[in-house]
């Protein structure tokens, strides 16, 4: 039941949540009515009193009602509309808010009354009515401010333990593939220097391939590359790539050479082209044309992957069920780099991939 609360929301906010603040209100308002009866003399302290509703919604209800739907926008402002913003700007905007909260209560707290018919507080002592909402405001977004610190702590902490055990398993499955690419890329140099010279285009592809599987073991034990070491990387991959499609795939690389010894993580862009190539480019007769441009703008460095291949005809969410290194590559950049993996479509046929660092 518990778990169905907190996986099921409304606008934005868990159930369990909102179950929590209707009882603290509804708390807070019963709390009110039983100080208001404790203060009655003591001929007046009836029992039953304190289980009557009318009594309750008059003194109580009707009080914290009010208080909830003024709190509401001041919520939102606060925990969605300046989400983004700084601690300290969220927590000025309660300088501005808390008068307004505490003689807007009054206002309409006392316009209710009057329309119900029911007692309100008169002459000096209206000022309880200002008092009481300022210190109640103070109070809930207090707790709301603790309760939002532990959440987004405790999300913290979970991706951590989620990068931490990717990590784990990255180095495990590093030190599992170590010897394979030492023997693959030893073994392709013995093959190489036993082909004739004349086969010169041979020996050239075997030289490819084993920059690949060097440039592999070389990424599992850095964490970061220069731009122009991992576009060596590329252009090997996309020449064996030239070698299977001849004239059906047509490359363009274009990259500012301001950009080349910027550092990035190793094995980003390799991912993105092979799956321009593999879903768009490969199912097409005439083939097309892979573009792989990046170029730094405000401070960051921004990469795109295009095509003019088959593209998407579905929604775009589905083209990372499509392929392994793009669904990767996505996890990775949001988990690691807090960067989003883009799709879009590409004119007049393909896709255009793209993402910032």
């Amino acid at each position: 039941m518990i778990h169905q609360l907190r996986s099921k929301k409304i606008a934005g906010i868990r159930l369990d949540e909102l179950a929590f603040v209707i009882v603290f209100y509804i708390f807070s308002g019963y709390s009110y009515y039983v100080t208001l009866w404790l203060n009655r003399p003591a001929e007046r302290q009836k029992i039953e009193d304190l289980f009557n509703f009318l009594d309750f919604f008059d003194s109580g209800l009707l009080n914290y009602g009010i208080k909830l739907i003024l709190t509401i926008p001041i919520w939102w402002l606060v925990f969605r509309g300046l989400k983004k913003h700084p601690l300290w700007l969220r927590l000025s905007v309660h300088l501005v808010a808390l008068p307004i909260f505490a003689f807007t209560f009054r206002f309409c707290y006392y316009k209710a009354c009057d329309y119900l018919g029911f007692y309100h507080l008169q002459g000096n002592g209206q000022i309880w009515d200002i008092y009481i909402p300022a210190l109640f405001y103070i109070l809930q977004f207090g707790i709301f401010h603790a309760y939002h610190y532990y959440s987004q702590n405790q999300k913290q902490l979970k991706e951590e333990a989620i990068l931490k055990e990717a990590a784990l398993q990255s180095e495990l499955s590093a030190l599992k593939a170590q010897l394979n690419p030492h023997f693959l890329y030893n073994a392709f140099n013995t093959i190489n220097a036993a082909i004739p010279p004349e086969q010169e285009k041979t020996r050239q592809l075997i030289a490819e391939l084993s920059d690949l599987f060097r440039y592999q073991l070389k990424a599992s034990r850095q964490d970061l590359v220069t731009v122009s070491e991992e576009l060596e990387f590329v252009k090997s991959y996309l020449a064996l790539e030239k070698a299977r499609f001849e004239n059906r795939l047509e490359v363009e690389i274009n990259v500012d050479k301001t950009v080349l010894n910027k550092k990035i993580p190793p094995m980003i862009l390799q991912p993105l082209v092979e799956n321009a190539v593999k879903h768009g480019i490969s199912p097409l007769i005439e083939g097309g044309k892979v573009v792989v441009a990046i170029y730094e703008k405000n401070e960051k460095l921004h990469f795109e992957i295009s095509d003019t291949g088959i593209g998407i005809k579905e929604e775009k969410n589905t083209v990372f069920e499509k392929g392994v290194g793009l669904t990767n590559t996505k996890l990775r950049l949001e988990k690691m780099y807090n960067s989003e993996l883009i799709v879009e479509d590409n004119y007049p046929k393909g896709l255009i991939v793209k993402f910032e660092l």
